[in-house]
C-alpha cells in the first residue's frame, strides 16, 4: 500500500510557475515509476510527467521544455515544476505511484491558470 498526498496547486497567471508536491507513504526508492496525470472538466485523464527509479524521464509533448519532473527519494517525494503556464494547463493534477504490479493515486490537486 502506498498513499500519495499532493500539494502546490493553486491560481496561477499565464506565464507563471508552481510547484507540485507529491509526498508518499513509504519509501519510493524501489517503486519503478512515479508520474504525475492531469485531468481537465470534460477530458479523460492524461499523462504529464513520470520518472523511473532510474531517474529516467518521460514528458507529454504539451509540457515538453515547460515542466520537469524530479524526486527526492530521502523525503519520499516527487516534485513537477511547471513553468511558463498556460490556461490549457489548468486540471487537476493527481500523483501516481507504480510499484511493480500495483498502481496507487493521490487525491489531487487544482491547478489553476487564468489572468
Amino acid at each position: 500500500q502506498v498513499q500519495l498526498v499532493e500539494s502546490g496547486g493553486g491560481l496561477v497567471q499565464p506565464g507563471g510557475s508552481l510547484r507540485l508536491s507529491c509526498a508518499a507513504s513509504r519509501s519510493i526508492f524501489t517503486i519503478n515509476t512515479m508520474g504525475w496525470y492531469r485531468q481537465a472538466p470534460g477530458k479523460q485523464r492524461e499523462l504529464v510527467a513520470s520518472i523511473t527509479s532510474s531517474e529516467s524521464t518521460n514528458y507529454a509533448d504539451s509540457v515538453k521544455g515547460r515542466f520537469t519532473i524530479s524526486r527526492d527519494n530521502a523525503k519520499n517525494t516527487v516534485y513537477l515544476q511547471m513553468n511558463s503556464l498556460k490556461p490549457e494547463d489548468t486540471a487537476v493534477y493527481y500523483c501516481n505511484a507504480r510499484p511493480s504490479g500495483r498502481n496507487y493515486w493521490g487525491q489531487g490537486t487544482q491547478v489553476t491558470v487564468s489572468s
